[in-house]
């Protein structure tokens, strides 16, 4: 199945968490990488704190959407990640966004990502891999769904 993944990271190295992370996401079973979008500098949501670096990972998974969630939460947890104040500082944030065009609502596991069509640090990223995908449940594309938003806080990074 085709996922994304966002990934930030706004704690320590920022970059080489990002790397680690690809590394372990690469090494989960039956999924492998197919593309990556450019990775940007995004200023915070929520309270004061460090810019995050983000991206997103287009990947083929064979798991199945629990599973691949609780590999991304696992590598999460590998890599350092305290979850102690709701949108506070991290050193790495693994968001399961889309899995297909799959609409799902469990406990714990909501795809599409329940605000990925608010948050230009995600859309940026995810409409330079797929600007005319369609939000599976809003049915606009992903570029529309940025258009409206504020890009100012999101800016092009080098690695």
């Amino acid at each position: 199945m085709l996922a994304y993944v966002g990934l930030g990271s706004n704690l320590g190295d920022r970059a080489g968490y990002l790397l680690q992370a690809l590394s372990h996401l690469s090494r989960l079973p039956e999924t492998r990488f197919l593309r990556l979008s450019p990775v940007y500098e995004t200023e915070p949501v929520g309270p004061p704190q460090s810019p995050y670096l983000n991206l997103v990972a287009e990947v083929d998974t064979g798991l199945s959407p629990r599973v691949f969630l609780e590999g991304l939460l696992g590598i999460e947890q590998s890599l350092g990640r305290e979850r102690k104040e709701r949108w506070g500082p991290r050193t790495i944030d693994l968001d399961l966004l889309l899995y297909g065009d799959l609409v799902l609502r469990e406990v714990g596991l909501e795809v599409p990502h329940p605000r990925l069509h608010q948050r230009a640090f995600v859309l940026v990223p995810l409409a330079d891999l797929i600007p005319e995908g369609r939000h599976p449940v809003l049915g606009r594309t992903f570029a529309e769904l940025l258009a409206p938003l504020d890009r100012k806080g999101v800016r092009p990074f080098v690695l």
